[in-house]
């Protein structure tokens, strides 16, 4: 009996030292904008050390060396397993995406905190039932700060001075600002601006300033036009493959999602925020005109984006989904975050 039990003892000790650790999940992140640019250094790669503390190391995030595919395809990139994790641009992706253009309605707000946090809120509340993300887990929707007009040859107080301008556009609700003002619009990634600019095919671009800061832009810009509550906005959102997300333990997911939705959406306007600052100062280092739009020219900036709003409504309703009663309440959140 004792020789059993000293048996029994030696077995049991074999198989713990025998027993694997808790399973280990790498997720291999695209990242398809410069890896030293501040939104992956101060949102994604934070974001990525808050997952493994979340989850002790049993879940850890690697950024990839190297895009796996272009900017737009990066959603089917996720969907079909190429990537594990990336954000996504909306706009980039035209008709795919409808109810995330609540976010990118002009005059949102003035903060990318406050315009992200609350986007995050009124997404969970109502715009996620549109299901528009099939395939992926949504993991965060976010915006940048407010979207400007930066030009690359001449300056403009006015709607008519836009007219046939040829603008950078990012698709979605900037391209039908873009139309609404009368520019020649051209979709295109932000990562392509800075041949446009440098090689005279744009004239201007709708871009946040921190666009200015990540793409190295400042001395191509003639002319930066500040529009207090922005002209548009772009939605974006961190989505990461459904198969790879339901693999994981009912733990290990709680964690992931308590560092993500609202938490990661607060994390990235503070990097945008920050960077819309740095790039206000490089922009006047390097004697950019920076302007206000003048009341007058906001009033006509209104005037000619109202018709977006208000289509955008009419294809919420078509969702099922009360648009007016969304923005509404983007826009109050918007304030309270900001009162915060």
């Amino acid at each position: 009996m004792k020789r059993m039990m000293q048996w029994a003892l030696g077995l049991t000790a074999a198989v713990a030292i025998a027993a694997p650790a808790a399973a280990q999940m790498t997720l291999n992140f695209s990242n398809w904008i410069p890896p030293n640019a501040p939104f992956v250094q101060d949102a994604v790669l934070v974001w990525a050390k808050q997952v493994d503390d979340a989850t002790a190391g049993r879940v850890k995030v690697r950024l990839l060396p190297k895009a796996v595919t272009s900017p737009p395809q990066h959603f089917d990139a996720v969907r079909d397993g190429l990537a594990d994790v990336t954000f996504i641009v909306h706009g980039y992706t035209p008709g795919r995406f409808v109810m995330t253009k609540a976010a990118e309605m002009p005059f949102f707000g003035d903060s990318a905190v406050s315009t992200s946090v609350a986007y995050q809120r009124v997404y969970d509340r109502t715009l996620a039932k549109a299901e528009e993300h099939k395939g992926v887990k949504v993991l965060s929707v976010f915006t940048h700060g407010p979207g400007e007009m930066f030009m690359a040859r001449k300056t403009v107080s006015s709607i008519k001075d836009l007219s046939g301008l040829k603008f950078r556009t990012s698709g979605g609700v900037v391209d039908e600002v873009g139309n609404a003002l009368g520019v020649s619009g051209m979709m295109k990634p932000a990562t392509e601006v800075f041949e446009m600019f440098n090689s005279g095919v744009a004239d201007a671009a709708f871009f946040a300033r921190e666009s200015i800061l990540t793409f190295k832009l400042a001395g191509l810009v003639k002319q930066a036009v500040i529009v207090p509550g922005g002209i548009f906005n772009v939605s974006f959102s961190l989505i990461m493959n459904e198969a790879k997300f339901n693999a994981l333990s009912p733990a290990d997911r709680q964690a992931i999602m308590k560092v993500s939705g609202e938490s990661f959406a607060r994390l990235a306007g503070q990097s945008f925020d920050s960077s819309d600052r740095k790039a206000l100062v490089m922009l006047n280092e390097n004697k950019a005109l920076v302007t206000t739009a003048s009341p007058e020219f906001v009033v006509e900036l209104r005037k000619a984006t109202q018709p977006v709003i208000d289509g955008w409504i009419r294809q919420a309703r078509e969702k099922g989904i009360d648009g007016q009663a969304a923005l509404d309440a983007l826009r109050a959140e918007a304030k309270k975050v900001a009162s915060e």
